[in-house]
């Protein structure tokens, strides 16, 4: 049985990712952190990791950016596996989480679903192919209202799986409205929308010569993230400190 405290378990993904553990036998929420309680989680919750006084074998992070030097310090006080699911880490931050990989395992992604970690190796397969015939990479994504950061950290990752797709440098552009130019060879734009309860679309497209090859996926429930997490949660527990992520995981 893992013994899991879920970070941010009041917010919208802490509480079906505490759903969800009350479905698996694998899994046991023994406490929660948040700065609000409302006194509808089944377990006790607390303002902070460190304040816990349940024995726990890893920790689940669906917050937000502003509580992560904690969470990071609170971790690796107790030495506890973290799942950091948390994106829009400052740069400040991103080093925080290096260092403290050096103490504890954490399991960093910006989405935690099957489909989309799938979805990251076939746009490498794919940029590897369409980038040397000249086809132009874009992405274009879109979330709820509420999303504070953008671009999602799973554009990112798609970003980043295109430049993998080939041998020479491309550049992310975030912006173009200012910029009276044509379209830079090696560059991937990312846009974002944000509207509604869309739950997450993520559209990456090569638009080539006379063709253009989009690869989409879209996320009808949070479910998909707290099934990964979950599935993160049983394995991560025993690895060696580092950095890992789903495909290193799961």
């Amino acid at each position: 049985m893992i013994r899991m405290i879920i970070h941010g378990c009041s917010g919208a993904m802490g509480k079906v990712v505490a759903e969800m553990a009350a479905e698996d036998a694998e899994v046991q929420v023994v406490a929660g952190v948040d700065r609000m309680d409302n006194g509808s989680c089944s377990f006790p919750v607390y303002p902070s990791v460190a304040a816990c006084s349940e024995e726990a074998d890893v920790v689940v992070d669906f917050s937000n950016a502003a509580a992560a030097d904690q969470l990071l310090a609170d971790c690796v006080e107790k030495k506890l596996p973290l799942i950091l699911c948390t994106t829009g880490l400052s740069g400040e931050q991103d080093e925080k989480v290096k260092e403290a990989a050096g103490i504890i395992p954490i399991l960093r992604s910006g989405n935690m679903s099957l489909g989309i970690n799938l979805l990251l190796k076939l746009v490498t397969e794919a940029a590897q192919v369409l980038l040397a015939a000249d086809f132009d990479p874009e992405i274009l994504e879109m979330h709820h209202r509420r999303k504070v950061d953008a671009p999602s950290g799973t554009a990112l990752m798609l970003a980043e799986a295109v430049k993998r797709g080939s041998d020479e440098p491309y550049e992310i552009c975030l912006d173009r409205h200012e910029r009276r130019q044509s379209r830079p060879d090696k560059e991937i734009g990312i846009q974002s929308l944000r509207g509604g309860t869309v739950v997450g679309e993520h559209d990456v497209i090569f638009a080539g010569p006379d063709e253009v090859i989009e690869i989409r996926h879209t996320a009808y429930s949070r479910r998909i993230f707290a099934n990964g997490a979950l599935q993160a949660a049983k394995v991560l527990p025993g690895r060696a400190p580092g950095i890992y992520d789903m495909g290193s995981v799961v």
